[in-house]
């Protein structure tokens, strides 16, 4: 199913400034279809070898969280014009797999994926409040032929989570390699947990393309699912879900949750609100486009203090390094949740993102912001 839409760009503050942003729209996973009744949890990637590679949670009976839950992926070799058939990373048979992670060894071309399991009976709130039965148990797998053939999941679980988190979850969307400065080519990917009392943010660090991992101080109180980005001046920025808790001195605003770090994720500042980022406790996708400027894509209602709807998903982008965000572009003004951003080529940007209750993959111009 592929449409093709022409949008407004608001550019901000200046609002009587538009331009018209045409935009190609697919649907890559139906809920229905494929053998699998929901999809959700998007991530997409390109490969050293040009190659899309878009996975998500394939929900097998409902669309709720925990269950029968397949690791999904279909692969483009052209840059999102036409996709291959759903093929399966991870079966974990009637438990769940899901939170895909994965990040790409530049160098080696190998396409490393960080994932979560738990037991299908095991329900969220059960996990969240450290009442399951099992646990969060945390599983890596890797491709050395561009996605198209994966190695059966290790667990690392004891490696990268500590005794008393009851939650966890990796990502869910991507994770990065450091560019440049000191900790050049480390590998981090971002994630969440719960301990009691509180939600949290960390990241996982490898400094040896994936063979064995360190764990991050944690980013709390009320951060939760989390995205990391390079600055130009090799900081790196988490930007994270702010999960208010009534409990919390620091009370949800209807913002994002910020928090930076000067050597390669180890260590990070306390969270931050981002007043120019609304968030409905949701999900998010930041990337760096190039040396001047950042993507970020959410739902995007006004802020509230109240859980707001998930709708109006959007791409903002920043050319300060994420200190202000003063163009946006509306993808969909409906409902829609999680999303996941890939820079393509030939100037020219992909947003894999939930659409009502299926999961699109969104085409369109960096010109679309001038």
């Amino acid at each position: 199913m592929k449409t093709k839409l022409t949008l407004s760009l608001l550019l901000l503050p200046l609002a009587a400034s538009f331009a018209a942003a045409e935009i190609d729209e697919q649907i890559l996973f139906k809920s229905g279809e494929e053998g699998y009744s929901y999809y959700r949890i998007p991530s997409i990637i390109e490969s050293k070898k040009g190659t899309l590679l878009a996975f998500c949670e394939a929900r097998k009976d409902h669309r709720g969280d925990s269950g029968n839950i397949d690791l999904a992926m279909k692969r483009s070799t052209d840059q999102g014009v036409t996709w291959s058939p759903l093929s399966v990373v991870w079966d974990v048979g009637d438990d769940t797999a899901g939170n895909p992670c994965p990040v790409v060894d530049r160098w080696t071309g190998r396409i490393i994926m960080l994932m979560c399991w738990n037991r299908a009976a095991d329900h969220g709130k059960d996990l969240h409040a450290g009442t399951s039965k099992d646990t969060r148990r945390v599983f890596q797998t890797h491709s050395d032929d561009d996605g198209l053939t994966w190695r059966s999941p290790t667990e690392i679980t004891t490696k990268v989570k500590r005794p008393d988190w009851w939650w966890y979850a990796t990502g869910p969307g991507i994770g990065i390699k450091i560019q440049k400065g000191p900790y050049k080519d480390r590998l981090v990917i971002p994630a969440n947990h719960t301990v009691e009392g509180h939600w949290g943010s960390h990241t996982l660090i490898s400094d040896n393309g994936g063979e064995s991992w360190g764990v991050s101080e944690t980013i709390r109180p009320t951060t939760n699912e989390s995205q990391v980005v390079e600055l130009s001046d090799g900081r790196l920025m988490m930007n994270m879900r702010t999960q208010g808790l009534p409990t919390s001195t620091r009370a949800y605003t209807g913002y994002r949750s910020i928090s930076y770090s000067d050597d390669g994720g180890m260590t990070w500042s306390s969270p931050v609100y981002d007043d120019e980022l609304t968030d409905p406790i949701c999900q998010a996708s930041i990337i760096r486009y190039d040396k001047k400027r950042i993507l970020f894509s959410n739902p995007s209602p006004p802020a509230s203090l109240e859980r707001g709807p998930r709708e109006r998903m959007t791409v903002k982008m920043s050319e300060d390094d994420g200190a202000t965000w003063p163009a946006e572009l509306v993808i969909y003004e409906g409902p829609s949740a999680y999303s996941s951003l890939v820079k393509l080529p030939k100037g020219n940007v992909g947003l894999f993102y939930e659409k009502n209750q299926d999961i699109a993959f969104a085409r369109f111009s960096i010109k679309s912001f001038k």
